[in-house]
């Protein structure tokens, strides 16, 4: 493949992500307008929330499992025509209901998005995959930290959330016109056969992952996606601190090369964790300008745990194919699905305890938040001890590796 189509390709692939990440963060930032439209509490916007995360992972696993007879061209059709569907319904939406279908909609389209493109980037790049990987995923913070700009000066302007929704119709009409026009050469699929690829998913080292990218993916996306109602209160912009973070997490992935070359994936993914955590948990007891500080560490613990993770899969379960880049991802959102009621839930309880307490001056609103936060602090804080069990791992595997090689 040449490098001037190459270059278009990864281009159509890093708008189709910038779509992706944008409902992301616009539907965090009206979270509260469709609850006092449709007087839904945030149980119910857990639900809603929900949906995009489980129509994620079904498209990652149909996409992964028929990448090597669809290809990526035909995935991102179906995502494109996913996403029309998707942000018209959701414009169109009277109720709870319709908010849960247009939002799997999205869903589906998002993890279509994943499904087509990291496998595609991984054979363009078959010697750089967890680097280019990293700087394809730039667009994921950064399209939140344009969503989330678009959805407070929107919401500053007292314009609707309809009107937020359709402003996401712009790129992801772009990208679909440009996959169609574009020809998507026939090479080499990543290794083995579907048959193969399913065996890889059940090795003892996926399964480990899966489990990991279950924490990874809601350490970072399960708080980022209600930071709107945990910081609401904190006395600082969520928006602006979403931006912050996600801006800070683009940066840190299209300068990836340098830090994974240092600690190797591994590596980063264990210190990934620990910062994590001490981010998340920083964010549960500050207020004010301190916020900022925090959500900078948090940034920095969380930026390269999703394009790690998919790299991690492809360089080292190489067997696993598409079918592992794409069921990685979806174990995370799938778990991100079943999380976001709990979180929502975990709101309503805290705002509850807090109206019911008889200390004076307690705001229930940041004690909310901060009491989620708490939990959600623990999700890192037990890949700190997978992550440093995985190093180890690795290790004397590769120490092995070193011993047969000089023998043989």
């Amino acid at each position: 493949m040449s490098a001037k189509n190459s270059s278009r390709i990864f281009t159509i692939c890093c708008l189709a992500l910038l779509v992706t990440s944008m409902t992301f963060a616009i539907r965090a930032g009206i979270l509260s307008q469709l609850g006092a439209e449709f007087s839904l509490n945030d149980g119910q916007l857990g639900w809603v929330n929900a949906m995009a995360f489980l129509g994620f992972p079904v498209a990652m696993m149909i996409g992964g499992a028929l990448y090597n007879s669809l290809g990526a061209k035909k995935l991102l059709i179906i995502a494109f025509v996913c996403h029309l569907a998707g942000l018209l319904l959701t414009i169109s939406a009277e109720g709870f209901w319709g908010l849960l279908i247009s939002t799997f909609f999205i869903g589906f389209a998002n993890g279509a998005v994943e499904a087509g493109c990291n496998p595609l980037i991984a054979e363009t790049y078959p010697d750089n995959k967890t680097t280019m990987l990293n700087r394809f995923h730039v667009w994921f913070p950064g399209g939140i930290v344009v969503g989330a700009l678009i959805s407070k000066a929107m919401t500053d302007a007292n314009l609707g959330w309809q009107l937020q929704i359709a402003v996401m119709l712009i790129p992801a009409i772009l990208y679909g016109v440009m996959t169609l026009k574009q020809h998507f050469p026939e090479i080499e699929r990543i290794k083995g056969s579907t048959r193969d690829n399913v065996k890889a998913l059940f090795s003892p080292l996926f399964i480990f992952m899966a489990i990991c990218m279950t924490l990874t993916t809601t350490a970072e996306l399960g708080t980022q996606q209600w930071i709107e109602r945990i910081l609401g209160a904190s006395g600082a912009s969520p928006m602006l601190i979403m931006a912050l973070i996600t801006g800070l997490m683009a940066v840190g992935r299209y300068f990836a090369g340098p830090v994974i070359h240092r600690l190797n994936p591994v590596g980063v993914l264990l210190f990934s964790a620990i910062v994590a955590t001490v981010g998340i948990y920083s964010m549960s007891i500050a207020t004010g300008s301190m916020v900022y500080f925090a959500a900078i560490l948090f940034a920095i613990g969380v930026m390269y745990f999703w394009p790690t993770m998919v790299g991690f899969v492809a360089e080292n379960i190489p067997e696993s194919g598409a079918l592992g880049m794409s069921m990685i991802g979806a174990a995370g959102m799938f778990a991100l699905s079943l999380w976001n009621p709990v979180i929502g839930s975990w709101i309503d309880s805290a705002r509850e305890s807090a109206n019911a307490s008889v200390i004076p001056g307690i705001d229930p609103e940041l004690v909310a938040g901060q009491s989620v936060l708490a939990n959600l602090a623990f999700f890192p804080a037990i890949l700190i001890i997978a992550f440093t069990f995985l190093y180890l791992y690795m290790n004397k595997n590769k120490s092995q590796t070193v011993v047969t090689a000089d023998i043989n």
